[in-house]
């Protein structure tokens, strides 16, 4: 496809950031162009993967301390979310349960799929922690130790979702990942630092993402391909 007609379908202002990136040499905009769309698409699957095994090792544990209908119960009167502190989480879960009731789906499985990858990462935060009873740690049991230099307890897994969770919503807006956050500059060293936190955190979970994500995860190697670009 012509430059041209590439430009004027994605649109000119979007396409400037590329073109600028690539010092004004429009066909290897349009090859960087292509390249984010892949490594977008990659690191979606990881993240993607990481959240249904992270969701699943959440319900295990929550079910085993509250039964299997936790997630609902948890907003019902005396609810550990019944409680004005956690409106924002709670307005998700009543929705989501006042959805699936409205249409006769309801389940616990139908409701752990449907929540939002921003409800895990805040049960993590202090007053979620501690109100679910500080268990869900137990979802990490190869977790380094903490030391006086390094906490690795429930705030440090948190710090380390949000900015999962805020690549995964970059990609989903269609935002490119193959810049450096500030400027027009060519760079992958943001996105890579959240695919070595997933990396660690599947490991910390006692899974194996090389077997996990085997013939799916091709993250770096994409990665390789953009840098060469600069």
């Amino acid at each position: 496809m012509r430059f041209l007609v590439f430009e004027a379908i994605m649109s000119p202002k979007r396409i400037r950031r590329y073109v600028n990136a690539c010092g004004g040499d429009t066909r290897k905009a349009m090859t960087l162009y292509r390249y984010n769309l892949k490594l977008s698409l990659e690191m979606f699957s990881v993240i993607s993967c990481y959240e249904v095994a992270l969701r699943n090792a959440i319900d295990m544990n929550m079910t085993k301390h509250f039964g299997p209908h936790w997630l609902r119960d948890s907003i019902l009167p005396g609810g550990f979310f019944d409680n004005p502190v956690f409106s924002g989480t709670s307005r998700i879960i009543k929705k989501v349960y006042a959805d699936l009731m409205g249409t006769g789906r309801y389940s616990p499985s139908k409701m752990i799929s449907a929540m939002e990858f921003g409800v895990w990462k805040y049960l993590f935060s202090a007053t979620e922690y501690r109100a679910t009873g500080r268990t869900l740690l137990q979802v990490f049991p190869n977790k380094p130790k903490s030391s006086p230099k390094n906490q690795y307890n429930n705030l440090y897994v948190f710090n380390e979702m949000d900015a999962i969770n805020r690549l995964r919503n970059r990609i989903a807006h269609h935002e490119p990942v193959c810049f450096n956050q500030d400027s027009d500059e060519i760079s992958t060293v943001h996105l890579q630092s959240c695919y070595s936190r997933i990396m660690d955190l599947f490991s910390w979970m006692g899974i194996s993402s090389k077997e996990l994500l085997y013939g799916i995860n091709h993250v770096l190697r994409t990665c390789e391909a953009i840098n060469t670009l600069i």
